[in-house]
């Protein structure tokens, strides 16, 4: 029995009817190099060729920035496997991305310092 809204892809009782692996063919390393917090959005581009389903449920949640970690959520595939489905989208256009922007340096020697003393007050 399919759930609303899930496609023929899961079941209720069993869950996901096809294999991770399988959405990916096989491949686990993306083309590209995607971090979890890595933002996607869409090109506009049509993508040449015939893409999967789990494709274009991507792109589709790709029209406004998104990132990685959310667009595997809701796909409900692991990280890995949506990377793999994204780099596809990238490597044909369809997608760009961006990477994560951080306002601060997470290596600063001072909060590595605070840190480890809070660490060692907990000990």
């Amino acid at each position: 029995m399919t759930a609303a809204g899930d496609g023929p892809w899961l079941d209720d009782a069993a869950g996901r009817l096809i294999r991770p692996y399988t959405v990916s063919n096989g491949r686990t390393r993306p083309s590209t190099a995607l971090d979890l917090l890595s933002q996607v959005m869409a090109t506009g581009t049509t993508p040449l060729g015939a893409l999967g389903p789990e494709h274009a449920e991507a792109l589709g949640r790709c029209a406004v920035p998104v990132s990685v970690a959310e667009v595997a959520a809701h796909l409900k595939l692991p990280a890995v496997v949506t990377k793999v489905l994204l780099a596809d989208l990238v490597d044909c256009g369809a997608l760009t991305t961006k990477p994560p922007a951080f306002h601060h340096n997470p290596t600063d020697r001072s909060l590595l310092e605070a840190v480890l003393d809070g660490l060692r007050r907990q000990l």
